[in-house]
Protein backbone atom coordinates (compact mmCIF):
# COMPACT_ATOMS: atom_id res chain seq x y z
CA UNK A 1 0.00 0.00 0.00
CA UNK A 2 1.53 3.54 -1.03
CA UNK A 3 -1.18 5.22 1.35
CA UNK A 4 -1.71 4.25 5.03
CA UNK A 5 -4.92 2.55 5.57
CA UNK A 6 -5.34 4.32 9.30
CA UNK A 7 -2.89 6.84 10.61
CA UNK A 8 -2.80 9.64 13.06
CA UNK A 9 -2.49 13.28 11.87
CA UNK A 10 -2.73 16.23 13.78
CA UNK A 11 -5.24 15.13 16.50
CA UNK A 12 -7.10 13.56 13.96
CA UNK A 13 -7.54 10.18 12.72
CA UNK A 14 -6.70 9.70 8.64
CA UNK A 15 -7.95 6.85 7.00
CA UNK A 16 -9.29 5.29 3.61
CA UNK A 17 -13.06 5.32 3.10
CA UNK A 18 -13.51 1.67 1.74
CA UNK A 19 -16.88 2.13 1.29
CA UNK A 20 -16.32 4.02 -1.74
CA UNK A 21 -13.78 1.70 -3.70
CA UNK A 22 -13.15 0.82 -6.15
CA UNK A 23 -15.28 4.00 -7.62
CA UNK A 24 -13.37 6.28 -5.66
CA UNK A 25 -9.94 6.59 -3.42
CA UNK A 26 -10.87 9.08 -0.89
CA UNK A 27 -9.14 9.53 2.81
CA UNK A 28 -11.72 10.89 5.57
CA UNK A 29 -10.61 12.54 8.85
CA UNK A 30 -12.70 11.11 12.14
CA UNK A 31 -12.53 14.54 15.14
CA UNK A 32 -13.81 12.53 17.70
CA UNK A 33 -15.00 9.46 19.19
CA UNK A 34 -18.62 9.30 17.37
CA UNK A 35 -17.12 9.37 13.86
CA UNK A 36 -14.29 6.68 14.25
CA UNK A 37 -16.60 4.63 16.14
CA UNK A 38 -19.41 5.02 13.18
CA UNK A 39 -16.28 4.36 10.67
CA UNK A 40 -16.05 0.97 12.40
CA UNK A 41 -19.66 0.24 12.20
CA UNK A 42 -20.17 1.21 9.20
CA UNK A 43 -16.90 -0.12 7.50
CA UNK A 44 -15.63 2.43 6.20
CA UNK A 45 -12.20 0.96 8.19
CA UNK A 46 -12.57 -2.99 8.05
CA UNK A 47 -10.21 -5.79 8.82
CA UNK A 48 -9.64 -7.08 11.83
CA UNK A 49 -6.07 -6.26 12.57
CA UNK A 50 -6.86 -2.06 10.97
CA UNK A 51 -10.18 -2.36 13.50
CA UNK A 52 -7.69 -3.19 16.23
CA UNK A 53 -5.50 -0.20 15.31
CA UNK A 54 -9.05 2.32 14.68
CA UNK A 55 -9.41 1.56 18.19
CA UNK A 56 -6.21 1.93 19.58
CA UNK A 57 -6.20 5.71 17.60
CA UNK A 58 -10.25 5.96 18.67
CA UNK A 59 -9.46 5.43 22.39
CA UNK A 60 -6.40 8.13 22.40
CA UNK A 61 -8.58 10.32 20.41
CA UNK A 62 -11.34 10.31 23.16
CA UNK A 63 -8.80 11.56 25.72
CA UNK A 64 -6.76 13.88 23.57
CA UNK A 65 -8.74 17.10 24.42
CA UNK A 66 -9.05 15.85 28.54
CA UNK A 67 -8.87 18.22 30.99
CA UNK A 68 -8.60 15.86 33.96
CA UNK A 69 -6.34 17.21 36.36
CA UNK A 70 -5.83 13.62 38.33
CA UNK A 71 -5.59 10.27 36.80
CA UNK A 72 -8.63 8.67 38.12
CA UNK A 73 -10.51 11.62 36.49
CA UNK A 74 -8.32 10.55 32.87
CA UNK A 75 -8.95 6.85 33.66
CA UNK A 76 -12.80 7.64 33.96
CA UNK A 77 -12.10 9.30 30.48
CA UNK A 78 -10.33 6.63 28.89
CA UNK A 79 -12.50 3.46 29.99
CA UNK A 80 -15.66 5.41 28.47
CA UNK A 81 -13.92 5.91 25.66
CA UNK A 82 -12.78 2.18 25.53
CA UNK A 83 -16.14 0.88 26.42
CA UNK A 84 -17.95 2.84 23.68
CA UNK A 85 -15.74 1.85 21.15
CA UNK A 86 -16.04 -1.72 22.66
CA UNK A 87 -19.72 -1.57 21.49
CA UNK A 88 -19.22 -1.08 17.66
CA UNK A 89 -18.42 -4.40 16.21
CA UNK A 90 -17.99 -7.20 18.81
CA UNK A 91 -16.45 -10.94 16.54
CA UNK A 92 -12.89 -9.09 15.64
CA UNK A 93 -11.28 -9.80 18.63
CA UNK A 94 -7.86 -7.10 18.15
CA UNK A 95 -10.30 -4.46 18.68
CA UNK A 96 -10.29 -6.07 22.21
CA UNK A 97 -7.00 -6.74 22.64
CA UNK A 98 -6.15 -2.96 21.50
CA UNK A 99 -8.36 -1.64 23.65
CA UNK A 100 -7.18 -3.62 26.80
CA UNK A 101 -3.60 -2.76 25.80
CA UNK A 102 -3.60 1.00 25.72
CA UNK A 103 -5.96 0.77 29.27
CA UNK A 104 -2.95 -0.87 30.77
CA UNK A 105 -0.32 1.30 29.11
CA UNK A 106 -2.54 4.04 30.83
CA UNK A 107 -2.57 2.13 34.25
CA UNK A 108 1.42 1.77 33.96
CA UNK A 109 2.20 5.07 33.45
CA UNK A 110 -0.39 6.57 35.72
CA UNK A 111 2.08 8.44 37.74
CA UNK A 112 2.82 10.69 34.76
CA UNK A 113 1.47 14.21 34.19
CA UNK A 114 -1.30 14.24 32.49
CA UNK A 115 0.06 15.56 29.11
CA UNK A 116 3.00 13.54 29.12
CA UNK A 117 0.13 10.57 29.76
CA UNK A 118 -1.81 11.32 26.61
CA UNK A 119 1.73 11.12 24.78
CA UNK A 120 2.65 7.72 25.94
CA UNK A 121 -0.89 6.87 25.29
CA UNK A 122 -0.46 7.94 21.32
CA UNK A 123 2.99 6.35 20.97
CA UNK A 124 1.34 2.95 22.39
CA UNK A 125 -0.72 3.02 19.33
CA UNK A 126 1.55 4.36 16.97
CA UNK A 127 4.31 1.46 17.92
CA UNK A 128 0.89 -0.95 17.50
CA UNK A 129 0.43 0.32 13.80
CA UNK A 130 4.50 -0.63 13.45
CA UNK A 131 3.98 -4.20 15.16
CA UNK A 132 1.07 -4.68 12.85
CA UNK A 133 3.48 -3.82 9.79
CA UNK A 134 6.24 -6.20 10.54
CA UNK A 135 3.91 -9.15 11.24
CA UNK A 136 2.16 -8.58 8.09
CA UNK A 137 5.80 -8.89 6.37
CA UNK A 138 6.23 -11.47 8.77
CA UNK A 139 2.91 -13.71 7.68
CA UNK A 140 3.47 -13.21 3.97
CA UNK A 141 7.43 -14.35 4.40
CA UNK A 142 6.17 -17.23 6.46
CA UNK A 143 3.08 -17.77 3.98
CA UNK A 144 4.45 -18.08 0.47
CA UNK A 145 6.58 -20.85 1.27
CA UNK A 146 3.68 -23.39 1.26
CA UNK A 147 3.03 -21.79 -2.66
CA UNK A 148 4.75 -23.16 -5.95
CA UNK A 149 5.24 -21.72 -9.07
CA UNK A 150 2.68 -21.39 -11.18
CA UNK A 151 -0.19 -21.58 -8.38
CA UNK A 152 -4.03 -20.46 -7.83
CA UNK A 153 -5.35 -19.16 -4.54
CA UNK A 154 -8.39 -19.05 -3.92
CA UNK A 155 -9.64 -16.59 -1.03
CA UNK A 156 -12.61 -15.02 0.10
CA UNK A 157 -13.56 -11.28 1.66
CA UNK A 158 -10.36 -9.23 1.70
CA UNK A 159 -7.45 -9.56 3.89
CA UNK A 160 -4.80 -7.23 2.21
CA UNK A 161 -3.28 -3.88 2.83
CA UNK A 162 -7.02 -2.73 3.65
CA UNK A 163 -6.98 -4.68 6.33
CA UNK A 164 -4.49 -3.89 8.01
CA UNK A 165 -1.77 -1.36 8.59
CA UNK A 166 0.41 -2.03 5.26
CA UNK A 167 0.41 -5.32 3.81
CA UNK A 168 -2.33 -7.80 4.63
CA UNK A 169 -2.37 -11.23 6.16
CA UNK A 170 -3.62 -13.38 3.31
CA UNK A 171 -3.01 -11.13 0.66
CA UNK A 172 0.38 -10.26 2.05
CA UNK A 173 0.97 -14.47 1.44
CA UNK A 174 0.72 -13.51 -2.65
CA UNK A 175 2.47 -10.28 -2.43
CA UNK A 176 5.19 -11.54 -1.08
CA UNK A 177 5.03 -14.44 -3.72
CA UNK A 178 4.87 -12.16 -6.45
CA UNK A 179 7.46 -9.70 -5.16
CA UNK A 180 10.33 -12.85 -4.78
CA UNK A 181 8.98 -13.84 -8.25
CA UNK A 182 7.31 -16.45 -8.22
CA UNK A 183 4.55 -16.49 -10.45
CA UNK A 184 1.08 -17.36 -9.37
CA UNK A 185 -2.52 -15.95 -9.86
CA UNK A 186 -5.71 -15.73 -7.68
CA UNK A 187 -8.97 -16.23 -7.55
CA UNK A 188 -11.30 -14.19 -5.81
CA UNK A 189 -15.30 -14.90 -4.23
CA UNK A 190 -16.82 -11.79 -4.78
CA UNK A 191 -17.96 -12.01 -0.94
CA UNK A 192 -21.82 -11.20 -0.72
CA UNK A 193 -23.59 -8.98 0.78
CA UNK A 194 -20.81 -5.96 0.94
CA UNK A 195 -18.53 -7.49 -2.23
CA UNK A 196 -15.07 -7.15 -0.39
CA UNK A 197 -13.70 -9.50 -2.41
CA UNK A 198 -15.21 -7.71 -5.74
CA UNK A 199 -14.26 -4.02 -4.39
CA UNK A 200 -11.33 -4.55 -2.51
CA UNK A 201 -9.32 -7.58 -3.11
CA UNK A 202 -9.28 -7.15 -6.61
CA UNK A 203 -8.38 -4.04 -6.38
CA UNK A 204 -5.03 -4.20 -3.94
CA UNK A 205 -4.20 -7.10 -6.51
CA UNK A 206 -4.42 -5.59 -9.68
CA UNK A 207 -2.55 -2.52 -8.16
CA UNK A 208 0.15 -5.19 -7.26
CA UNK A 209 0.10 -6.69 -10.46
CA UNK A 210 -1.09 -9.64 -9.82
CA UNK A 211 -3.30 -12.06 -11.87
CA UNK A 212 -6.47 -12.10 -10.46
CA UNK A 213 -9.78 -13.17 -11.64
CA UNK A 214 -13.06 -12.57 -10.27
CA UNK A 215 -16.03 -15.05 -9.06
CA UNK A 216 -19.61 -14.78 -7.89
CA UNK A 217 -19.19 -16.69 -4.02
CA UNK A 218 -21.53 -19.73 -5.55
CA UNK A 219 -18.97 -20.63 -8.12
CA UNK A 220 -16.23 -22.12 -6.12
CA UNK A 221 -17.19 -25.48 -5.71
CA UNK A 222 -17.22 -25.21 -10.26
CA UNK A 223 -13.64 -23.67 -10.10
CA UNK A 224 -12.36 -26.20 -7.41
CA UNK A 225 -13.80 -29.23 -9.69
CA UNK A 226 -12.34 -27.68 -12.73
CA UNK A 227 -8.69 -28.10 -11.30
CA UNK A 228 -8.12 -24.03 -11.12
CA UNK A 229 -7.22 -23.99 -7.68
CA UNK A 230 -4.35 -25.21 -5.75
CA UNK A 231 -4.85 -23.87 -2.27
CA UNK A 232 -7.22 -21.25 -0.06
CA UNK A 233 -5.52 -18.74 1.74
CA UNK A 234 -8.04 -16.56 3.79
CA UNK A 235 -7.84 -14.15 6.99
CA UNK A 236 -9.57 -14.29 10.33
CA UNK A 237 -10.82 -12.28 12.62
CA UNK A 238 -10.73 -14.44 16.19
CA UNK A 239 -9.30 -17.70 16.08
CA UNK A 240 -10.50 -20.02 19.75
CA UNK A 241 -7.66 -22.11 21.60
CA UNK A 242 -8.13 -25.06 19.59
CA UNK A 243 -7.41 -23.41 16.34
CA UNK A 244 -11.74 -22.96 15.20
CA UNK A 245 -11.68 -19.51 12.87
CA UNK A 246 -14.48 -16.72 12.65
CA UNK A 247 -14.20 -15.40 9.43
CA UNK A 248 -16.05 -13.23 7.14
CA UNK A 249 -19.63 -15.25 6.32
CA UNK A 250 -19.48 -17.49 3.18
CA UNK A 251 -15.40 -18.90 4.50
CA UNK A 252 -16.86 -22.15 5.90
CA UNK A 253 -18.62 -22.70 2.75
CA UNK A 254 -15.07 -22.25 1.21
CA UNK A 255 -13.47 -24.77 4.02
CA UNK A 256 -16.08 -27.37 3.22
CA UNK A 257 -15.80 -27.24 -0.65
CA UNK A 258 -11.90 -27.54 -0.39
CA UNK A 259 -11.43 -30.78 1.73
CA UNK A 260 -14.10 -32.21 -0.60
CA UNK A 261 -11.75 -31.33 -3.55
CA UNK A 262 -8.15 -32.25 -1.44
CA UNK A 263 -7.58 -28.30 -1.71
CA UNK A 264 -5.41 -27.53 1.56
CA UNK A 265 -7.07 -24.77 3.01
CA UNK A 266 -5.18 -21.91 5.17
CA UNK A 267 -5.77 -19.29 7.44
CA UNK A 268 -3.34 -15.99 7.68
CA UNK A 269 -3.52 -14.29 10.57
CA UNK A 270 -1.43 -12.64 13.47
CA UNK A 271 -1.17 -13.90 16.66
CA UNK A 272 -3.22 -10.93 18.10
CA UNK A 273 -6.04 -12.74 16.46
CA UNK A 274 -5.84 -15.47 18.72
CA UNK A 275 -8.38 -15.76 21.95
CA UNK A 276 -7.17 -18.40 23.94
CA UNK A 277 -9.82 -17.17 26.28
CA UNK A 278 -12.23 -19.65 24.10
CA UNK A 279 -11.65 -22.94 24.33
CA UNK A 280 -13.42 -23.80 20.76
CA UNK A 281 -15.63 -21.41 18.09
CA UNK A 282 -18.63 -21.91 19.57
CA UNK A 283 -17.67 -19.32 22.26
CA UNK A 284 -16.57 -16.67 19.39
CA UNK A 285 -19.89 -14.06 19.29
CA UNK A 286 -21.46 -13.20 15.72
CA UNK A 287 -21.76 -9.91 14.73
CA UNK A 288 -25.38 -9.44 13.05
CA UNK A 289 -25.75 -6.77 10.06
CA UNK A 290 -28.71 -4.70 9.09
CA UNK A 291 -31.16 -5.92 6.27
CA UNK A 292 -30.59 -3.48 3.87
CA UNK A 293 -26.98 -4.42 3.59
CA UNK A 294 -28.63 -7.19 2.21
CA UNK A 295 -32.12 -6.46 0.37
CA UNK A 296 -30.41 -2.89 -1.40
CA UNK A 297 -26.27 -2.95 -0.25
CA UNK A 298 -25.54 -0.45 -2.72
CA UNK A 299 -28.79 1.86 -3.10
CA UNK A 300 -30.82 -0.73 -5.53
CA UNK A 301 -33.68 -2.54 -4.08
CA UNK A 302 -33.17 -6.00 -4.92
CA UNK A 303 -35.52 -7.76 -2.95
CA UNK A 304 -39.42 -7.32 -1.81
CA UNK A 305 -39.62 -4.73 0.95
CA UNK A 306 -40.61 -5.98 3.89
CA UNK A 307 -38.58 -9.46 3.60
CA UNK A 308 -37.17 -11.07 6.49
CA UNK A 309 -33.72 -11.32 6.63
CA UNK A 310 -31.19 -12.91 8.68
CA UNK A 311 -27.76 -11.58 8.12
CA UNK A 312 -24.59 -12.84 10.16
CA UNK A 313 -21.50 -10.74 9.30
CA UNK A 314 -19.17 -14.09 9.96
CA UNK A 315 -19.13 -17.97 10.15
CA UNK A 316 -16.73 -20.37 12.14
CA UNK A 317 -14.62 -22.84 10.67
CA UNK A 318 -13.91 -25.59 12.29
CA UNK A 319 -10.08 -26.34 12.85
CA UNK A 320 -10.95 -29.90 11.40
CA UNK A 321 -11.20 -28.15 7.95
CA UNK A 322 -8.24 -26.07 8.13
CA UNK A 323 -5.04 -27.27 7.05
CA UNK A 324 -2.68 -24.60 8.66
CA UNK A 325 -2.28 -21.03 10.33
CA UNK A 326 0.21 -19.03 9.02
CA UNK A 327 1.49 -15.86 11.69
CA UNK A 328 4.26 -13.47 12.49
CA UNK A 329 5.54 -16.32 14.04
CA UNK A 330 5.53 -19.31 12.37
CA UNK A 331 2.57 -21.85 10.34
CA UNK A 332 1.18 -23.96 12.76
CA UNK A 333 -0.42 -27.23 12.37
CA UNK A 334 -3.17 -29.67 14.27
CA UNK A 335 -3.30 -29.90 16.93
CA UNK A 336 -3.63 -26.54 17.36
CA UNK A 337 -4.57 -26.19 21.02
CA UNK A 338 -0.52 -27.72 21.41
CA UNK A 339 0.71 -25.83 17.84
CA UNK A 340 -0.73 -22.32 18.67
CA UNK A 341 0.24 -21.95 22.28
CA UNK A 342 4.07 -23.06 21.69
CA UNK A 343 4.46 -20.22 18.75
CA UNK A 344 2.67 -17.71 21.10
CA UNK A 345 5.62 -18.79 23.73
CA UNK A 346 8.02 -18.06 21.36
Amino acid sequence: MAVSTIEWEDGRIKLIDQTLLPNEFKQIYCDDLPTIWEAIKSLRVRGAPAIGIAGALGAVLGIWNSQAESYDEFAAELKSAVDYLATSRPTAVNLFWALDRISRIAEEYKDLAISDLKGVLLSEAQIIIEEDKAMCRAIGQHGMALLNENDTILTHCNAGGLATSDYGTALAVMFSAHDAGKKISVFADETRPLLQGARLTTWELMQAGIDVTLICDNMAAQVMKEGKIQCVIVGADRIAANGDTANKIGTYNVAILAEAHDIPFYVAAPTSTLDYALATGEEIPIEQRSADEVTEGFGKLTAPKGVKVYSPAFDVTPASLVTAIITEKGVARPPYKVSLQALQDT
